[in-house]
């Protein structure tokens, strides 16, 4: 229980914290950063074909949405969580994909009720989902400990359309 309710502060602190990054990395115009900083309005779908492109999560035994998504061409796991503003990655995984944020670009405050926890604003280059692909796509990286799992957020899922039917989430571009 105390795990929900950790989680639940977690993500209502994303939920306050995620516009004034979404602003933050639209102003931003130094491009060299290691994290990179392509504003969100130029971020768009990548427009292979004409004909739209699916991918179907199966909701799992625990009621959630669990899959495995490519970013920036390595495989990472994730839980879809559309309360979350932004796709959230554990500080590990983000380490995989070659992102190591320096203490000092830890400027995100997120508050838990563990207490506050800093998260570094990314952006990743390439999100895909089955056929579906988004690019420039913003992200918390966050401390492995306050994290459970990475995070499908809205800065992914408010660029495709999604819906449930039949016990799946059908995503679509």
């Amino acid at each position: 229980m105390r795990s929900i309710l950790v989680f639940a502060a977690l993500m209502l602190v994303v939920a306050a914290v995620a516009p004034q990054l979404l602003h933050r990395l639209g102003t931003e115009t130094n491009g060299s950063s290691t994290t990179g900083s392509a504003t969100a309005a130029n971020a768009t779908a990548e427009p292979e074909t004409s004909q739209p492109r699916t991918a179907s999560v199966p909701r799992g035994a625990n009621g959630h949405f669990e899959t495995d998504a490519m970013v920036d061409g390595r495989r990472l796991g994730f839980m879809i969580d559309t309360g979350a503003t932004v796709v959230a990655l554990r500080q590990q995984e983000a380490a995989r994909l070659g992102i190591h944020p320096a203490t000092r670009e830890y400027t995100a405050k997120v508050t838990t009720a563990n207490g506050v926890i800093m998260g570094a604003p990314v952006e990743l280059s390439r999100v895909e989902l089955g056929g579906i692909v988004v690019r420039n796509v913003a992200a918390l990286v966050l401390p492995d400990e306050a994290l459970a799992q990475n995070l499908l957020g809205m800065s992914f899922m408010s660029r495709v359309h999604w819906q449930y039917q039949g016990g799946r989430l059908i995503l679509e571009q």
